[in-house]
């Protein structure tokens, strides 16, 4: 099939800085759709019907149009945080022709002189401004897609939280347009500075004395997560995740999730890692929650229930952490059928009687058994001893791809 849809990013020049194909298409369409906004810059010479995105918003009036010339339009590059890529989930490419102008953060880029490769680009439009703080650090060079003109606000709020509020703001409105204007100041002299709606904000990160420097790697500080002392500690989270071997995009099972430690490190390794943490115990439920937020992942979804029954439905992952619960009938058995061929199974047992549960399903699947001891020094009077911390044994095994 040959084209029937033109996506076009359309920038604050509007028309007359769209590339003689954009105009092309606009010309012979039959229907254009696009936010108010961006209709509103087109001229009369364009005949096409006009029609807004419905709300709650919806692909299913472009669909419905399948087959007539349809322009869609977006803002700069549609397949960057756009509707462009909302299309090409629903949209094969042979249907589809994208026609990007330059994006916010390319412009941003520009006006500041900063190397776009070097910065993290970050959207908080109908997202969690929380994601901010997987992303936090000194020298850190962020640019953020505003959700409205009180994103600036809650932004610089949570920067003097998390103890960057030296951080330099820069907030950009209207890139690209006659109207563009600039706003600089720091996260602790922001005062509800007004500004447009359609803004991005520029983020030098700069820490003060009471920043939390927190890795990437797996293995944060146990002072890191709010918990009831249901917690994977330090040096068994970061060996339980070098096993689970967390890639992008792959979706975790944390069964018994506990404060989610497990599950929400898995995500901080890559932006698109997913993770499900089924839990019991509402007030774990709450620390997660909590421990999501504060820790940069608040994607990560929670399932309240107790597994094996919790689990029916889900989608298979490509790996599950059972933390908690393994000797409760059906659950390794439910999560060994579930887990996706190829996948990575880990469990933890601290119990005689989990450690032999563990012993038993190796006999009969396979995979490595770990036994780790982790001892640390404290204070015996004026000296030093050795505390010993019980025992883990770590079953760690992968689904054979014709399972």
């Amino acid at each position: 099939m040959s084209p029937w849809l033109t996506v076009i990013g359309i920038g604050e020049d509007g028309f007359s800085g769209l590339g003689k194909n954009a105009r092309r298409a606009l010309l012979s369409a039959t229907q254009v759709v696009g936010s108010q906004r961006q209709l509103d810059l087109l001229p009369a010479c364009i005949r096409a019907e006009r029609r807004t995105w419905p709300s709650p918003f919806s692909l299913a009036p472009v669909l419905a149009l399948r087959g007539e010339p349809v322009c869609v339009l977006a803002s700069g590059d549609p397949m960057l945080y756009g509707v462009g890529a909302s299309l090409a989930r629903v949209v094969a490419p042979s249907e589809m022709h994208v026609l990007p102008s330059p994006s916010s953060f390319s412009l941003a880029a520009a006006r500041l002189g900063w190397a776009l490769q070097d910065v993290t680009t970050l959207s908080v439009v109908a997202r969690p401004v929380a994601a901010l703080n997987a992303h936090l650090h000194n020298g850190a060079r962020l640019l953020v897609l505003s959700n409205d003109a009180s994103s600036p606000a809650t932004i610089a709020a949570l920067l003097r939280d998390r103890g960057f509020g030296p951080s330099r703001m820069t907030v950009l409105e209207h890139l690209g347009g006659p109207a563009e204007r600039r706003v600089e100041t720091r996260a602790t002299e922001w005062h509800e500075l007004p500004v447009a709606d359609l803004n991005l904000v520029a983020i030098d990160c700069q820490a003060d004395a009471s920043a939390q420097p927190l890795s990437r790697i797996g293995g944060l500080p146990d002072s890191a997560f709010r918990h009831d002392g249901q917690l994977t500690k330090r040096d068994v989270r970061a060996i339980t995740l070098a096993r689970l071997a967390p890639l992008p995009g792959q979706l975790l099972w944390d069964v018994g999730a506990g404060s989610g430690s497990i599950g929400i490190e898995w995500m901080r390794a890559y932006p698109n890692c997913r993770t499900l943490a089924i839990e019991a115990d509402a007030g774990r439920q709450q620390l997660i929650e909590h421990n999501r937020d504060a820790l940069g992942v608040p994607g990560l979804q929670l399932i309240r229930g107790k597994a094996p029954q919790a689990l029916q439905g889900l989608e298979r992952p490509d790996a599950i952490f059972i933390g908690g619960g393994v000797t409760c009938e059906g659950v390794l058995d439910t999560c060994w059928q579930q887990l996706k061929p190829g996948g990575r199974l880990v469990a933890n047992a601290v119990t005689l009687q989990s450690e032999m549960l563990l012993m038993s399903w190796r006999q009969r699947h396979g995979g490595e058994l770990t036994r780790v001891h982790i001892a640390q020094a404290q204070p015996l009077g004026e000296f030093d001893t050795w505390r010993q911390a019980l025992p883990i044994t770590l079953l760690d095994v992968t689904k054979p791809l014709d399972a």
